[in-house]
């Protein structure tokens, strides 16, 4: 069974910063991309930042310049570092594994960051 298992999220203050960390586990198959998603409440869920499996990464544009996504394709595991956090990163955080951005995937079950000014 397929599982993707987020951790590291927490309360910090605004300036600080925070590394997440989603490792993937099970029956994954033909995954390429990789990313992080978050949901505020009230609001949908957007992409932060994904990365394929050869290393190309794409960020939103309200997170350039301050997160960093990373992989290791061995331990199946992709990794965001978040710097320079602000309130309005406050969101829950969800890893997925899908083979394009636009596939259905997998999930994980999120894991709440919550910055405070």
């Amino acid at each position: 069974q397929a599982q993707l298992v987020e951790s590291g999220g927490g309360l910090v203050q605004a300036g600080g910063s925070l590394r997440l960390s989603c490792a993937a586990s099970g029956s994954i198959f033909n995954v390429n991309v990789m990313g992080w998603y978050r949901q505020a409440p009230g609001n949908k869920r957007d992409l932060v930042a994904d990365i394929t499996n050869s290393g190309f990464a794409d960020y939103a544009d309200s997170v350039k310049g301050r997160f960093t996504i990373s992989r290791d394709n061995i331990k199946n595991t992709v990794y965001l570092q978040m710097n320079s956090l602000k309130p309005e990163d406050t969101a829950v955080y969800y890893c997925k594994a899908a083979r394009t951005r636009d596939s259905l995937g997998y999930w994980g079950r999120g894991t709440q960051v919550t910055v405070s000014s």
